[in-house]
């Protein structure tokens, strides 16, 4: 344990985080996400939800702010416009943490293709469907 370490950013975890660099993106995702096919690097956070470990990871980790979007989310298939409640649960949590930053809706392929491309995949035991976020790493000002 850790003083000031939300006990949900585990070792493999934190070791993650803190080998990104600037413009590296996470996911977290879904109990129901195939993240195993399509995690460069996984880490397993079974028996947590979403929203706890997105705020636990924006607790430590900076977003871009370099770049118009740094914070994605799914959406609800063919239903783009649809914010189920673990949507705006996202967009509370992101918008405590990053006031500035909007989250952008990806749909369907769009989504998949960049947690394809993500430095890592944090599969949550989120039961929720379409509870699934990407963050793009920004950086510590001196």
């Amino acid at each position: 344990m850790l003083k000031g370490i939300d006990p949900l950013l585990s070792p493999e975890l934190l070791a993650t985080l803190r080998a990104m660099g600037h413009g590296d993106e996470i996911a977290i995702v879904d109990g129901n996400y195939p993240a195993l096919e399509h995690a460069r690097r996984l880490v397993r956070l079974d028996g947590h939800h979403l929203v706890p470990v997105l705020n636990a990871i924006l607790s430590v980790m900076p977003v871009d702010d370099f770049v118009p979007e740094a914070i994605f989310r799914s959406v609800v298939g063919g239903k783009p416009d649809q914010i189920d409640p673990v949507h705006q649960e996202i967009i509370d949590c992101c918008a405590m943490h990053e006031p500035k930053v909007p989250v952008t809706k990806l749909i369907g392929a769009d989504f998949y293709n960049r947690v394809k491309a993500a430095h890592t995949v944090v599969q949550t035991g989120e039961p929720r469907l379409y509870a699934n976020v990407i963050l793009r790493k920004g950086v510590i000002y001196p």
